[in-house]
């Protein structure tokens, strides 16, 4: 398997997930503002959006999209448990991998995270943030993780959450939000992670 990825996007939460199952997988980079990979070739031809992470399977097939991606990862490798057998917990995960994608990834952080974005726009994100992550902040003053235990939701989670301080949003406004978040920062494959992508985007600024 390959999976495309740029450094600290949305494509950590699955290098996560690989590293979790312990799978053996490409890592392929791409420059997202050039829509290139590093030999030169176009990526509109890997997606046609040019946007990562895009997962090629075994049998050559190609996936977008983190929902799509990230609960595939989970049932390709069971021994992780990186999602519920239960069918109602299993709808809880797709449930918070679509407020994570919805209303922290495209609703909150892309437009801060936009040089272009007018700054109306970023205002308008702004004052939602309260109510999103205040939602979390409720949720992780009784839970340990988004689910009972670790999920391919909660990597998700850390990705996104990870922007927070590249676009002026300080955690320590929600605490129990920023516990969370610095326990996972303390997770094996998510420190191996962030740490290998950190580096990878400092060497391309």
């Amino acid at each position: 398997m390959n999976l495309y990825f740029s450094p600290l996007a949305c494509s950590m939460a699955t290098r996560i997930a690989f590293y979790e199952a312990d799978a053996k997988v490409d890592y392929i980079q791409v420059n997202t503002k050039l829509k290139q990979l590093q030999d030169g070739a176009d990526f509109y031809a890997i997606n046609a959006l040019g946007q990562v992470p895009v997962l090629r399977t075994g049998d050559g097939s190609l996936l977008s999209e983190n929902t799509a991606i990230l609960p595939y990862v989970a049932e390709l490798f069971p021994d992780a448990q990186l999602a519920p057998s239960d069918r109602l917990q299993h709808a809880r995960m797709q449930q918070w991998l679509g407020f994570i994608s919805t209303e922290l990834h495209k609703a909150l952080f892309v437009p801060l995270l936009d040089p272009h974005a007018s700054e109306p726009v970023k205002t308008y994100a702004r004052e939602h943030a309260a109510l999103r992550l205040g939602h979390l902040q409720e949720h992780f003053t009784s839970h340990e993780f988004l689910l009972d235990r670790f999920s391919v939701a909660d990597a998700y989670l850390v990705t996104v959450l990870n922007w927070a301080p590249y676009c002026g949003i300080d955690l320590a406004q929600w605490p129990q939000l920023k516990a969370y978040f610095d326990r996972q920062l303390q997770r094996p494959s998510i420190a191996k992670a962030l740490a290998e992508e950190l580096a990878l985007y400092r060497a391309k600024s």
